[in-house]
């Protein structure tokens, strides 16, 4: 070979080197410009500094606040002068007539002390209301004129809201409404209000220990009925509600694996050899999964009424193509010495599948349909809203009153805990049936820790 012959070998190669460095570097440069031209098109194709602009933030400070608090609502009846105290503004949280709490004074003058110097007086026709550092308002409500205020004077400030029909004081101690029909005062407290007990039970207000000694005395099913049966957070109801919506997940997701296994093996090319036949029944694996599990809810709603049953027959449509899927490419990589070696018994075709296939992909199945099931317990959550069952529905009736979200916080936080519970379940489930154990046993000090053995 000669020296020039070399030197343009040379020389190809480190154009070749040269081309492969300059595509590369375009990639590490090019790929990142892409992403941000298109995340620059999303800000302006979705509108965001317009969606910033309208967002009100101070409905979410209070939707918020709500979640982790409760307010007490002071009303009187223009009308009648009758006054009410309730909480969340209830008529099952409302207080017996003539009581109050110890910061409303009943009388023909209610004087509501909202601390700070904040004091608000529903007189017999003139609601006032003492605000430090700014002076009284008083607002007398009338048939003919609205409601007539007395402001002290200067320039409305921003917190006060005033029309000819109505007037709303908000301030850090609470707010004040006061209408032809309705004067209200409410205010906040932190905590979820009689959660374990409502105010007609004779447990509200006892101490953990009060409760202890009273069910030591042989009344713990009294104190147990008037908890369960709580009428303002119904906790039989919100329990039964998770039940249903558990059970939605369970039926549909193990329905569709018993649905999906006998169907998978005629779409597995190595257990079926008529190609129209495997064509087909992939396809309707693809149809069933490619309409998402809500649409089918809807459609499955108008077809048998709305119901947990509805729901978990929409979860079963759509893993039932999913599972199909997965199954049938699992059966595809079974081994075949397995199953010969089954076959040299004489087992016959149902002997074979027995303990020649099922073991073989037990582990794919089980792993896979624990793992669905983790999951369809939040799409149960969904779906229930809709097919008017389980938590879902609860959690979307609270979410649309837009009044109680301390309730609303209540069912997130109970969902959050069961989709825990259900991860921790089917791991629990995945390592006793898969792994043959319950917990990985703990090694001893000073011995190397063996090697893993697991049965086939």
């Amino acid at each position: 070979m000669s020296t020039a012959t070399t030197d343009l070998d040379l020389i190809h190669l480190k154009h070749q080197a040269d081309r492969l460095f300059t595509r590369k570097r375009l990639l590490g440069f090019g790929l990142p410009a892409l992403v941000l031209a298109y995340l620059a098109y999303i800000v302006f194709a979705f509108d965001v500094p317009g969606l910033a602009a309208r967002a009100n933030w101070e409905n979410g400070r209070t939707l918020i606040a709500d979640s982790y608090s409760y307010k007490t609502h002071v009303t009187r009846d223009n009308r009648t002068g009758a006054v009410s105290v309730a909480v969340e503004g209830e008529r099952k949280g409302t207080w017996p007539e003539g009581q109050a709490p110890d910061w409303v004074r009943l009388g023909e003058t209610t004087v509501i002390d909202l601390t700070g110097g904040h004091v608000v007086r529903f007189g017999p026709e003139t609601v006032e209301y003492d605000i430090p550092g700014y002076g009284t308002l008083r607002a007398t409500p009338t048939r003919t004129q609205g409601v007539v205020t007395e402001l002290p004077p200067g320039d409305l400030p921003d917190w006060i809201n005033q029309s000819k029909n109505r007037i709303t004081v908000t301030t850090e101690a609470g707010r004040l409404t006061v209408t032809r029909n309705r004067s209200e005062v409410f205010r906040y407290f932190a905590g979820w209000e009689l959660f374990w007990f409502t105010l007609d039970s004779p447990y509200h207000g006892l101490s953990p220990a009060d409760l202890a000694r009273r069910a030591a005395q042989g009344e713990a099913g009294a104190i147990w009925h008037d908890f369960w049966n709580n009428t303002m957070w119904r906790h039989g109801d919100v329990a039964w509600a998770i039940g249903e919506t558990i059970l939605m997940a369970f039926l549909g997701t193990f329905g569709a694996a018993i649905i999906a296994l006998p169907l998978a093996f005629l779409a597995a090319r190595n257990f079926n050899s008529l190609a129209p036949v495997r064509f087909a029944v992939r396809r309707v694996f693809d149809f069933v999964r490619g309409v998402d599990a809500l649409i089918w809810t809807v459609v499955l709603a108008r077809a048998f009424g709305p119901g947990p049953l509805t729901g978990a027959l929409a979860i079963l449509v759509t893993d039932s193509g999913t599972f199909g899927k997965i199954f049938s490419e699992a059966l595809e990589n079974v081994d075949a010495k397995q199953i010969e070696g089954v076959q040299s018994t004489g087992a016959n075709a149902a002997q074979r599948y027995r303990f020649g296939v099922i073991p073989q992909i037990t582990p794919v199945l089980l792993s896979q349909v624990l793992y669905f099931l983790e999951s369809n317990t939040r799409s149960a959550t969904i779906i229930g809203a809709i097919t008017g069952g389980g938590i879902g529905l609860l959690l979307t009736q609270a979410i649309i009153t837009q009044k109680d979200w301390e309730e609303v916080a209540y069912y997130i936080l109970l969902i959050v805990l069961m989709v825990m519970l259900m991860d921790w379940f089917s791991g629990w489930l995945r390592a006793r049936l898969i792994r043959g154990q319950t917990a990985k046993p703990r090694k001893p000090r000073g011995k190397p820790e063996p090697e893993p053995f697991f049965l086939p």
